[in-house]
């Protein structure tokens, strides 16, 4: 699988802002936040997420829609849909 295309917006300070793309198929990679962040889908994002201990949830996230989680979630995000999919991600430093 392909890697998402990430671009940063914004690093200061305070915040670090991250654009991210997805073709169908592609992915994250393993990785583990070390901040607190907000999650604000772009488009409608069919996510297959894979968790530790090979656990692997799809779930449905509407275009403009924000969520929050706290540091240390550790997964692989992949586009499991078969369209393209965006969201914006805001770490909290």
């Amino acid at each position: 699988m392909a890697e998402a295309r990430a671009e940063t917006l914004i690093d200061d300070d305070r915040v670090r802002v991250t654009r991210f793309d997805f073709a169908p198929g592609d992915e994250t990679g393993w990785h583990v936040h070390g901040m607190d962040y907000v999650i604000t889908t772009l488009t409608d994002c069919q996510m297959r997420l894979k968790e530790p201990g090979g656990e692997t949830r799809e779930v449905m996230i509407p275009a403009g829609t924000v969520y929050r989680r706290e540091q240390g979630v550790k997964h692989n995000v992949i586009n499991g849909g078969d369209a393209p999919m965006t969201f914006i991600e805001t770490e909290l430093k």
